[in-house]
């Protein structure tokens, strides 16, 4: 059972996402989080370097589609700039909204891979509906309540398997990131 919250990839970022592996392996559509994967979830909108990497994205070929369990007000704000199909109140991990996604992008499993910073969330959504995960450390600790309680049994869950060997935690310039 604890396959379903082991990602294919572990990264610290987004940026650190491999795309052309990604294209390689047949994969061309990304669902992707928001909240404290591409910004901190006070952060309305997007940034200048994010919105170069979501260019980056589309120049590569892939077809985007943001997967958020936050407020329509929220997601709608955050897509005025960004201009990239959403859906909001997504209710992760169930399966509806990863197949809505999927649909918006006009996309099939085998070629859609799931973005974001929650085991429980993110990567056991993606799981259940057979996606590609990448799992990417959060950008901000500052997260709601219930969040940073989730926090501490992913963390466990993170632990043990690094520890199996099931997954590596990411590095930048050789320094392991805690998670």
């Amino acid at each position: 059972m604890l396959e379903l919250f082991v990602p294919n990839e572990y990264v610290a970022s987004v940026f650190d996402i491999d795309l052309e592996c990604l294209s390689k392996k047949g994969i061309d559509a990304l669902i992707i989080d928001i909240d404290n994967t591409l910004v901190s979830w006070k952060t309305k909108t997007a940034d200048r370097k994010l919105l170069e990497w979501f260019k980056a994205v589309e120049d590569l070929g892939f077809r985007t589609c943001l997967l958020s369990n936050n407020t329509k007000d929220r997601v709608v704000k955050f897509t005025e700039e960004t201009r990239i199909p959403a859906v909001y109140r997504a209710a992760k991990p169930g399966k509806g909204a990863f197949r809505r996604a999927m649909a918006l992008m006009g996309k099939p499993r085998s070629a859609t891979a799931v973005v974001g910073d929650q085991v429980f969330t993110d990567i056991l959504g993606g799981n259940r509906m057979g996606l590609y995960t990448v799992l990417v450390l959060p950008i901000n600790e500052r997260e709601f309540f219930t969040t940073r309680l989730v926090r501490r049994l992913e963390n466990r869950i993170l632990e043990r398997m690094i520890k199996r060997g099931e997954l590596v935690k990411p590095c930048i310039n050789n320094r392991k990131l805690r998670r």
